[in-house]
């Protein structure tokens, strides 16, 4: 299979190194403009036999999706941010979603069935190492009280509390193993990578209640510790606790490592994506979206297009999405 793959996703080297695949990695056009069928072709200089668009949260990357030849799949990550995916997905043949609960909004034309809940994994390489602990309770991530304004306030509560706290950015491999307690906060009470990061390096994790599957994934006090979401003092109180028992906090480390090590890694991850594509027709389903390529431009891709144009008006961008509203495809 040759697969023109549009965007950096954890499992695109495991999919490129599966027997049989051959991988064109596009960069995602976040500088240049949304990309056409001819776009694609430029770049890979072969027809593909699936188009793979990994989510890089930017406006809209492909324009006349509709209408392309080959099969069609979205890999879709922020839903929790971009709250038109749901929309633009439903141009595509297949469309896996990482956040479990979000799955319905995805349905409006394709149905259960080309829907998939792909969580997320670590990174390859995260791995455990063995460190001196500097630090009681550690974050590692972006804290802009611009774009991260809830995550800034619930950090400042909690370092009022529990001043040991240290927050800080950069790579968290580094970080990770010289901590005692690692902390995760999902702002939008999304089960976001840093999860599966932080138990793929080893760390005793405490990360908020929430849903997504993520109790499906990983058990509290097995795997994980969990607190209220958006509970800063609850927080505290469980790391207070949890310090004062370094033994079970060695234990649960190790059977989160443990479990993303048998079933959460991003070869565990590819290897889903690839059976489950495996048990489609792929150009039977191209063929289907082109026999409704018209309905799909005027009743998903249009309204997206023209919200675009408006939110950009005056750029270059808005000129070439109020193009793609008006396009009528063959």
């Amino acid at each position: 299979m040759r697969i023109a793959w549009i965007g950096w996703h954890k499992l695109r080297d495991d999919v490129a190194r599966t027997r049989g695949m051959e991988l064109c990695y596009i960069r995602p056009p976040v500088d240049r403009g949304p990309m056409t069928w001819p776009d694609v072709l430029e770049h890979t200089g072969w027809t593909p036999d699936l188009l793979v668009y990994a989510d890089a949260s930017m406006s809209p990357p492909l324009v006349g999706l509709e209408s392309f030849p080959c099969p069609t799949l979205f890999l879709c990550i922020d839903s929790h941010i971009q709250h038109w995916y749901p929309i633009y997905a439903q141009a595509f043949d297949l469309c896996t979603v990482s956040l479990r609960d979000h799955l319905p909004r995805f349905g409006l034309r394709l149905g259960v069935d080309k829907l998939r809940w792909l969580p997320p994994t670590p990174n390859p390489g995260d791995a455990s190492a063995d460190e001196v602990k500097e630090w009681d309770l550690l974050f590692v991530g972006n804290v802009n009280p611009q774009t991260m304004p809830g995550r800034h306030a619930f950090l400042a509560e909690v370092a009022r509390l529990f001043p040991s706290l240290h927050v800080t950015h950069g790579a968290y491999r580094t970080f990770y193993p010289r901590a005692r307690l690692v902390l995760n906060v999902a702002e939008r009470g999304d089960l976001n990578f840093r999860v599966f990061e932080a138990l793929g390096c080893g760390s005793c994790l405490l990360t908020p209640a929430i849903e997504h599957g993520q109790e499906e994934l990983f058990r509290n006090g097995r795997e994980l510790f969990t607190y209220p979401l958006g509970d800063a003092a609850g927080l505290v109180r469980l790391a207070e606790r949890l310090l004062a028992d370094e033994p079970l906090c060695r234990r649960v480390s190790a059977a989160g490592l443990a479990a993303v090590d048998a079933r959460h890694r991003p070869q565990h991850r590819a290897r889903e994506l690839l059976d489950w594509l495996a048990g489609f027709d792929l150009p039977a389903l191209a063929a289907e979206r082109l026999r409704q390529a018209r309905t799909i431009h005027k009743n998903f891709l249009r309204p997206i297009f023209l919200h675009w144009a408006e939110a950009l008006d005056g750029s270059e961008l808005a000129r070439i999405f109020l193009n793609a509203a008006k396009r009528r495809p063959r």
